[in-house]
């Protein structure tokens, strides 16, 4: 089944994620592969909230996906957007809350968690700005230690509209994956903007769903919570 459907803590991870921003947001746009459409579309018409799904047809990469998502957010007029993954569903509701907090300080504000063998880390410059980003999976030499984000993001309607796009049309491609990423825009935002970072919560916010190791851990915590 879709991983947005599949269910950890007795409901499925999209659920989860709607119930989690339904008191900040005032809308949600699912981004979903075609043959999962139908099956989302259940899931959105129960929310109680303005809720659409866009439809990406080729699996190019998230900075793609975003990118659509974005677009079909700015007909409702927003002044933020927030991106998150379907399974970064252990997201604590105070990151949530400091996330809101400090958001209007910049074009782009992500909540961060220092951990040990990271699988993305953010290189910083002598000025503590955001200059680079390594990503494991694109087979990038990663440090022992690192800060890593929670697939949590919140965007400026300049940055998510107008800028991301822009960014977007001379993107490449990962070298190991061949997908365009979402994450090298942090840096690109960082280098034309203010690019907040907040403390994440709990280390386990970093956990995206993707084993049935991480799925049981991932419900057991929730549970737990």
């Amino acid at each position: 089944m879709p991983k947005a459907l599949v269910h950890v803590a007795g409901r499925p991870m999209l659920a989860w994620l709607i119930a989690l921003y339904r008191p900040w947001v005032s809308g949600v746009i699912v981004v979903a592969h075609p043959a999962a459409r139908e099956a989302i579309q259940e899931v959105v018409e129960i929310c109680d909230l303005p809720c659409a799904v866009a439809v990406h047809a080729e699996p190019t990469g998230m900075l793609d996906a975003v990118v659509l998502g974005c677009e079909a957010a700015a007909r409702w007029s927003p002044d933020r957007i927030w991106i998150t993954w379907c399974d970064q569903v252990a997201v604590h509701p105070d990151t949530v809350a400091r996330l809101a907090d400090r958001e209007e300080e910049s074009s782009v504000a992500l909540p961060l968690i220092t951990r040990d063998s990271p699988y993305i880390h953010f290189d910083r410059g002598a000025d503590g700005r955001i200059v680079a980003v390594r990503q494991r999976r694109e087979g990038h030499v990663m440090p022992a230690r690192g800060d890593s984000d929670i697939g949590l993001f919140s965007l400026s309607a300049q940055a998510a509209t107008i800028d991301l796009p822009v960014f977007a049309t001379t993107a490449t491609s990962g070298v190991a994956t061949g997908e365009r990423n979402f994450l090298p825009f942090i840096p690109h935002a960082a280098a034309h903007g203010v690019v907040v970072t907040i403390p994440a919560t709990e280390d386990i916010e970093a956990v995206g769903v993707n084993t049935p190791d991480e799925l049981a851990r991932v419900d057991a915590h929730l549970k737990a919570r």
